[in-house]
């Protein structure tokens, strides 16, 4: 989902921000990202270590404070993922 999102972000010529990330999560996967009490709004805590993980994997670079870009094995597994949703008829 991660990936998708910076993709697809990254393909629109935007600058990937942490706040930018979780606005196009919460955008295309609310019931992934939403708080469990609160379900109109984003919990981007959800993120963390999933971001953690796809860093050290090395399928991306960035930190929250700056922007998130994807590398080029990120970007493979990327466009795999789009491939997945564009069959699941999810996009």
């Amino acid at each position: 989902m991660i990936l998708f999102c910076i993709h697809s972000i990254v393909l629109n010529s935007e600058q990937c921000s942490f706040e930018r990330l979780v606005k196009e999560c919460f955008t295309l996967f609310p019931d992934t990202l939403k708080f469990s009490r609160y379900p109109i709004w984003p919990d981007s805590r959800k993120l963390d270590r999933p971001l953690r993980a796809l860093r050290s994997e090395k399928l991306i670079i960035g930190d929250s404070k700056n922007y998130f870009i994807l590398t080029k094995t990120g970007e493979e597994k990327a466009l795999e993922v789009a491939k997945s949703l564009r069959q699941g008829k999810l996009l």
